[in-house]
């Protein structure tokens, strides 16, 4: 790993478990091990650093995401696999995404509370692409424009609510019944259930 992704990565165990504000640079260079002047090479500013570290974990959230949903199939599967992986991160297990601390987007954007601030906009466009691909799913399921996108953002509200849950309430069940929820409402609107 090359010193800039170094730095990101610490940077971003420490954001995450932390909060940004909270987490001054001198503690990202002690817990990185590199000096000040390596730093300031990658990154003219801390807000730079941070950029990239919500950069990084989009990245990698979005990319754990999706292979849990595409591993789980297509159409009701993949949502099914949604939740699924939520209530695993929510949890603790699975290695490629723990530990859970809540939702980093969430949590950033609250510290960064400018809708026009340039990080405030990195964290919702994250959850834009998230919207996406969450809507192309919908599109397996439905033929109907208007329902495709009603029920996407069921879908999305279902999503955020249980991160929400399980992070400020500690219920780490939130995913399950969130994914409950998501099967009768796709009853109610005429839609075959996926497998249990």
């Amino acid at each position: 790993m090359d010193k800039r992704q170094h730095l990101v990565t610490t940077a971003f165990e420490l954001f995450y478990r932390e909060g940004v504000h909270a987490v001054g640079i001198n503690r990202v260079l002690e817990a990185a091990g590199v000096a000040k002047k390596t730093l300031y090479h990658h990154f003219d500013s801390k807000e730079a650093l941070v950029a990239a570290v919500v950069e990084y974990r989009d990245g990698r959230y979005r990319d754990w995401l999706l292979a849990r949903m595409a591993r789980a199939g297509t159409g009701q599967r993949a949502l099914a696999g949604l939740f699924a992986a939520l209530d695993d991160w929510f949890n603790d297990r699975d290695p490629a995404i723990r530990p859970f601390h809540g939702c980093f987007f969430i949590n950033v954007s609250a510290e960064y509370g400018d809708p026009a601030h340039p990080i405030h906009q990195l964290c919702a466009d994250h959850k834009r692409a998230i919207a996406a691909q969450v809507t192309g799913v919908m599109a397996q399921i439905t033929d109907d424009p208007e329902q495709q996108q009603r029920l996407a953002q069921a879908v999305l509200l279902l999503k955020e609510g249980c991160i929400v849950q399980a992070h400020v309430c500690g219920d780490r069940s939130a995913a399950v019944r969130a994914g409950e929820l998501l099967t009768a409402l796709l009853r109610e609107a005429g839609l075959a259930a996926g497998p249990a």
